[in-house]
């Protein structure tokens, strides 16, 4: 099975970070933790210092499954600043692989990249004024070919799961989702 990245910055939202490597994690995907900064210590939006798996360097992304982007304030703008994942995300996506983003960051990653143009997407209530060509949802998640969107920290386990979903089948996610007491439609 191949790797999916989760990519921390400072400022990242941590519940929807965590909670995807976690259920990714439960149902057998292979995940690992990037940190964009120097080194591997990342501090979240509320205080919580990670220690990331690896650093973006030291990973060989050609035969990644998923690129995750966790939002939150300043994550998601040090997400966009950082220009080799931006290269990696376009990459990535123009050849078809998964793109995942929940927060801020469909508005200030993926959109003003072009990735969201005539898509279906949803981001964190207001972050889509002014962004046009983008068909904006209400609702927690969004999916649109090989790329999701979530809502906020509410939407995170749904997020998570609708990435186990879309690579292993709807039922290994309803499993995952019962064995933590969630519903997963």
């Amino acid at each position: 099975m191949k790797k999916s990245f989760i990519f921390l910055a400072d400022g990242f939202e941590e519940v929807e970070a965590l909670t995807s490597v976690d259920v990714m994690r439960r149902a057998g995907m292979p995940v690992v933790t990037v940190s964009i900064n120097p080194g591997r210590e990342v501090v979240g939006a509320h205080g919580v210092t990670v220690v990331a798996d690896s650093v973006f360097e030291d990973n060989d992304y050609s035969e990644a499954e998923w690129l995750v982007l966790p939002g939150g304030i300043p994550g998601a703008p040090n997400l966009a600043d950082h220009e080799a994942l931006c290269d990696l995300l376009m990459a990535h996506e123009e050849k078809g692989g998964k793109v995942a983003a929940i927060c801020a960051s469909p508005a200030v990653v993926l959109a003003p990249m072009g990735m969201l143009q005539d898509r279906q997407a949803v981001c964190y209530p207001g972050m889509e004024d002014g962004i046009e060509g983008v068909r904006w949802q209400k609702a927690p998640v969004a999916v649109d070919g090989n790329v999701v969107t979530g809502n906020g920290p509410a939407a995170a386990a749904p997020f998570a799961l609708t990435l186990v979903a879309e690579s292993l089948g709807r039922d290994k996610a309803v499993e995952v989702a019962n064995g933590m007491l969630l519903a997963f439609p």
